[in-house]
């Protein structure tokens, strides 16, 4: 099995930068790719930004595009997010996600990824 755990959440300031990080712990050698999934309250999980371990593709959506950048460190088995120039709409809890498989062309995909973090809340203020 594996475990992931994020931290570096808080409170920042419209404008602000914040950088989360998701440590993977166990059998992390069968982990493909590593993405990001944010949740505000009343909405549905959303995909934030993936990276595949093998080849460091990386995909974003597009309303953090230029702002997040999402990297690995694959001797450390660990996953940043640095979120700058964060706006009030990126409130919102967010998960680190593993997946066993490549996901160069689906990794906005929550079903498949199999292991989750607990999640770290991100608040934004205006």
């Amino acid at each position: 099995q594996v475990q992931l755990a994020e931290s570096g959440g808080g409170l920042v300031q419209a404008g602000g930068s914040l950088r989360l990080s998701c440590a993977a712990s166990g059998r992390t050698f069968i982990l493909y790719t590593m993405g990001w999934f944010r949740q505000a309250p009343g909405k549905e999980r959303e995909f934030v930004a993936g990276v595949n371990w093998s080849d460091d593709s990386t995909a974003y959506v597009d309303s953090v595009k230029g702002r997040f950048t999402i990297s690995r460190d694959n001797a450390k088995a660990t996953v940043a997010l640095q979120m700058n120039s964060l706006k009030p709409e990126d409130t919102a809890a967010y998960y680190c996600a593993g997946s066993p498989r490549s996901l160069s062309r689906a990794m906005g995909a929550p079903s498949r990824y199999d292991y989750w973090g607990q999640g770290t809340q991100v608040t934004v203020s205006s």
